[in-house]
């Protein structure tokens, strides 16, 4: 039943069918450079559009979307210039969509008023790229997934917002990011991006933005309308025990989900191995 939930999650996320074959023409990539209102900055985003999407046979379909988040000190093209993403992307009918989040740890910041990241995700870049693009705009079409810094926003969005994904998942997450302080970690710039994206330690917003109170507060009655969790690290990641402390606390409140531990380092080798299996794994890469 475990699997069978998830298939049934991803099969919904990857609604339309994978190509039967190579892709005759590679999936265009467009650069869009969105001013954000929240943040009163500039924030650009990749859009990955299925090789197909311009075609006149296509002009009537809708997609699903994939909102695939970067890490500390990363930024909205990492996903399309350091791994094979638009290979991957080239086989299914998906859009996917790489967003601008600095070292925003995709939260509203308590001490800096501009740093909106959660609120610009949520009220303004899914709205812009439903609007700019055919996609499937209910639940059921939209997903999201990170690394590192962004596998703990893709998590956090997911279980704040259960409304509005099907999926979230994380690739070697900081999940405890939440709780960090300057006794836990003194290295920049994780330090000052953790100190004002949660401000103090006794700040209200570290529980709020905190995944691991985040789950010991969800009642069984909340549990069905969760988007389905899937959590991996690698072996040798410095965030292993980290990883394997937050599928505890999901395995002691039943919450459904999936959690792989992998060969594999802190680095690109190994995200765009996992970007493949995990993220798009019904169909083969």
């Amino acid at each position: 039943m475990f699997m069978k939930n998830r298939l049934l999650a991803l099969t919904i996320l990857f609604s339309m069918l994978a190509y039967a074959g190579a892709a005759a023409v590679p999936p265009a990539v467009e650069t869009i450079k969105f001013e954000s209102k929240l943040v009163g900055a500039v924030l650009p985003y990749n859009v990955v559009l299925p090789p197909d999407y311009s075609l006149p046979t296509a002009r009537n379909l809708r997609f699903p979307v994939l909102y695939l988040l970067h890490g500390l000190t990363g930024h909205y093209g990492d996903w399309v210039s350091k791994s094979k993403l638009t290979d991957y992307a080239a086989r299914h009918r998906i859009i996917i969509v790489t967003p601008e989040g600095n070292n925003g740890w995709y939260t509203d910041s308590p001490v800096k008023e501009s740093e909106k990241y959660e609120s610009y995700i949520m009220q303004e870049l899914i709205p812009d790229v439903e609007r700019r693009f055919r996609t499937l705009s209910s639940r059921e079409g939209r997903s999201i997934a990170g690394l590192s810094m962004g596998g703990y926003g893709a998590l956090k969005l997911g279980m704040k917002h259960p409304d509005k994904f099907v999926f979230a998942g994380s690739m070697s997450g900081a999940l405890g990011a939440a709780a960090w302080t300057d006794a836990v970690i003194n290295t920049e710039p994780a330090k000052s991006s953790i100190m004002q994206a949660f401000g103090p330690a006794d700040h209200a917003a570290r529980p709020a933005n905190d995944l691991f109170k985040m789950a010991a507060a969800i009642t069984p009655e909340r549990i069905a309308a969760l988007p389905f969790l899937y959590v991996d690290c690698g072996n040798e990641d410095f965030l292993i025990q980290m990883n394997r402390s937050f599928v505890e606390a999901l395995v002691k409140q039943k919450i459904p989900h999936e959690y792989r531990q992998l060969p594999g380092k802190h680095d690109w080798p190994y995200w765009d191995k996992q970007v493949c299996e995990s993220v798009v794994e019904i169909y083969v890469c």
